[in-house]
């Protein structure tokens, strides 16, 4: 565990093809007949491919009621547009079906049509122009969408606007109104669509500190999450961990390390700590 942890993901890739030529077995096969539970869920994710990985973190989430809101959002508004490309290409290979036909059949509503238009991938690119007038359309277009069958115009401006000039409208929306669009979607919204909604707008706010509030809630649960530890920290692991690191001392005055040395017991204890890398002090 202790190289697996410590390479990225390419390198176990080629780690595991070098494995198959000199022996003629498969490494995955290998490990799995040796270990089992949490550990051996943490090696299968180790030695997937992001794009599998994440197509099957995905298909779980949708095929399990009340994991959409949360772990379809996160998948499909927190890849880079290549990335979440393969990863629906490997989830029509892997499962026979387009992610968005499950989508149509195991969702309904606003939730449905945000996680249709999040897996377009459609976020306009940033620009270094900023577009004020555009921002105050949004901010005014969003201030006359809280009564009913306005949903659409949320999905829109939320999915296809970047995260740049979205933070640029948060800000006038709040200082338009007196208070967060947060507020403003718990006031419109409820179920899953508001879950949903929240949840993506804390991503574009600030993406480490969402990841952050995952972790510090995952460890907060009676058992700890481990599927919830595994997912963020293998897959932001050559991405944006350090960052989500640091917001999470910032947020919780503790360290994510010293929190998973707390927390997590088991076999699984010492790959999830080798994942996270090091204590922050």
């Amino acid at each position: 565990m202790d190289v697996l942890t410590n390479r990225s993901r390419e390198q176990r890739q080629v780690i595991s093809r070098a494995f198959q030529d000199r022996t003629q077995q498969d490494l995955l096969t290998s490990l799995q007949a040796a270990v089992c539970g949490n550990l051996e869920r943490i090696v299968v994710a180790l030695l997937r491919p992001a794009a599998h990985f994440d197509a099957q973190e995905l298909r779980t989430a949708l095929k399990d009621s009340g994991s959409a809101e949360d772990v379809a959002v996160e998948i499909l508004a927190t890849r880079a547009p290549p990335q979440l490309h393969e990863c629906l290409a490997v989830y029509k290979q892997d499962f026979q079906v387009e992610a968005e036909e499950d989508i149509k059949s195991e969702t309904s509503g606003t939730l449905q049509d945000l996680l249709l238009a999040l897996a377009k991938g459609d976020r306009e690119n940033c620009s270094e122009i900023i577009d004020y007038n555009l921002a105050g359309q949004d901010v005014q277009a969003l201030k006359q969408a809280e009564g009913p069958s306005t949903e659409e115009t949320w999905v829109l401006i939320l999915t296809q606007r970047s995260p740049e000039h979205l933070i640029r409208v948060f800000e006038q929306y709040q200082q338009c109104t007196g208070h967060e669009l947060e507020q403003a979607v718990r006031n419109r919204f409820h179920g899953d669509a508001q879950v949903a909604l929240l949840s993506l707008a804390s991503m574009i706010r600030n993406t480490p500190l969402y990841f952050a509030d995952k972790l510090h809630q995952a460890l907060q649960e009676t058992e700890p999450n481990y599927q919830v530890l595994m997912r963020i920290l293998i897959s932001r692991s050559e991405t944006d961990l350090l960052s989500i690191r640091a917001a999470f001392k910032r947020k919780f005055g503790k360290s994510l390390y010293s929190a998973l040395q707390d927390a997590v017991k088991g076999d699984c204890r010492l790959a999830l700590l080798a994942l996270c890398r090091a204590e922050d002090l």
